[in-house]
């Protein structure tokens, strides 16, 4: 860890962000309320000396002498004075309360005003203080403390500053863990991306819960490196398959060439070595076309020319090409109908193709007077494509090496085909966002080609019997 990277984490900045707006709305928000407060508390008490004022206006001068004595000694304290002054600003009556000259020589009345007092101890009192010269010149002078006010206005400013500051520790705290956490995460998905970049395409992204903007990010790249290290997989099992695979055919045509230049003396021995060398080029530019027609496919540049598919036609059109193909070897080739249409997004001519090539892989490897079925369905889970013979099948332990570009098995080394068929399937499945499923029909193999997870029942015998060969 290290803490100078600390300030330059997106997590430590937002956080701080986030501290620094909380700090600014809440400072907004006391202020406004702390002048709320005041505000509220000082009408309240402008109120209160107001109506205290206005009780002693129906009283005589006794009974107002009476309750000012009374209040005196009630209030000794002088939190609530109330004082009557004669005409020169002597204290007639009421609380032990003597305004200063430069106060009394200036004396608001009708109103409340603040003033202050000297106290004894030093300092001073303040007050907000509500005066009435009364008709005979005497002024009657009803007060109230500030100082409970003053200190809890202290009190309400101290805790906010308080809290302001035990906020802020822990937003930087919260901050720091946050940037801390980052960098880690940064450190851990720098190496492993290091290790990548140094060879191991094994490894993966470290991945820690599955919410979180992070955790989406690391599982789509750990998404971008499987898929990086399988075709990186692929493209060396296709070098070595290329070696291997087109150096007998190349072998064969070399040394073809060179027989035929010790032995042939006729125009007729040329011609036929010519006939053969064309056959043997023609099968390697096939090889060499199909291959360059899974990497177009696997490029994904087709789904520009996606429309509305129906499945089901397609399946039908390729067991109609097929017909005489499987009549010739004995082979029943039966098309399955389901009432329910399959129609989704794709491209027409790559489903056809890629059906051809399950049909005609089926056909290949069924022995005569076996069976193939062929059937588009389509479920709540997703639609597809199923393909299912009674021929030797798969073994299980090929079924995901026959998806590779030139991998063939050894019941297959000896017919006719590049090892890419299945291969250009599985590109086609992938574009159209559909997985490429191979089991076992007991006996036989099961190809289904579909979108979604979950797998359609197998086909029943009874519906073979039912259904109509074609």
């Amino acid at each position: 860890m290290r803490l100078a990277d600390l300030h330059r984490t997106t997590s430590f900045r937002l956080a701080l962000l986030f501290l620094m707006l909380f700090g600014a709305s809440s400072t907004a928000l006391f202020g406004f309320l702390y002048w709320q407060t005041k505000n509220y508390s000082m009408h309240r008490m402008q109120d209160w000396l107001g109506s205290e004022q206005a009780s002693f206006v129906p009283m005589d001068r006794a009974a107002s002498t009476a309750r000012l004595e009374a209040h005196r000694v009630a209030d000794p304290g002088l939190e609530r004075p109330f004082v009557l002054f004669d005409a020169e600003g002597h204290r007639l009556a009421g609380s032990q309360l003597a305004l200063p000259d430069d106060l009394w020589s200036t004396l608001p009345t009708g109103r409340a005003f603040r003033f202050s007092i000297p106290r004894a101890g030093g300092g001073t009192l303040p007050y907000l203080g509500h005066a009435e010269r009364l008709p005979t010149g005497e002024v009657l002078l009803i007060a109230r403390d500030l100082r409970q006010s003053r200190d809890f206005g202290r009190l309400v400013v101290d805790s906010f500053l308080w809290a302001g500051l035990i906020t802020a520790l822990l937003g930087l705290g919260g901050a720091a863990y946050a940037g801390i956490d980052s960098v880690r995460r940064i450190d851990a998905v720098t190496q492993a991306i290091q290790r990548v970049v140094d060879g191991d395409f094994s490894g993966r992204l470290p991945v820690r819960g599955r919410s979180g903007d992070h955790a989406r990010l690391v599982h789509v790249v750990n998404g971008m490196l499987g898929e990086i290290e399988r075709l990186m997989q692929e493209v060396k099992g296709v070098c070595d398959n290329v070696a291997h695979d087109l150096r007998t055919p190349l072998t064969r045509l070399l040394a073809g060439l060179e027989r035929t230049r010790r032995r042939a003396v006729t125009i007729d021995d040329y011609a036929a070595a010519m006939d053969e060398a064309i056959l043997e080029t023609k099968s390697l530019l096939a090889t060499f076309s199909a291959m360059l027609r899974v990497s177009e496919v696997e490029n994904g540049a087709r789904r520009a020319g996606f429309d509305h598919v129906d499945l089901g036609q397609v399946v039908g059109d390729v067991v109609e090409l097929y017909e005489p193909v499987a009549e010739e070897k004995g082979i029943t080739l039966r098309l399955l109908r389901e009432p329910r249409g399959a129609v989704m997004r794709g491209d027409p001519s790559l489903l056809f193709e890629a059906v051809v090539n399950l049909v005609d892989n089926a056909l290949k490897f069924t022995p005569p007077g076996g069976r193939v079925t062929a059937r588009a369905f389509a479920r709540d889970a997703g639609i597809g494509v199923e393909v299912t013979d009674n021929g030797p099948g798969i073994p299980q332990h090929e079924r995901e090496a026959v998806l590779r570009r030139f991998y063939r098995t050894e019941a297959s080394r000896h017919t006719d085909g590049s090892g890419l068929g299945l291969a250009l399937v599985a590109a086609v499945a992938r574009l159209h966002g559909m997985t490429l499923t191979l089991t076992d029909a007991m006996p036989g193999c099961r190809v289904v080609m579909c979108t979604g997870d979950a797998l359609p029942e197998p086909v029943r015998e009874e519906a073979l019997a039912e259904a109509p060969a074609r």
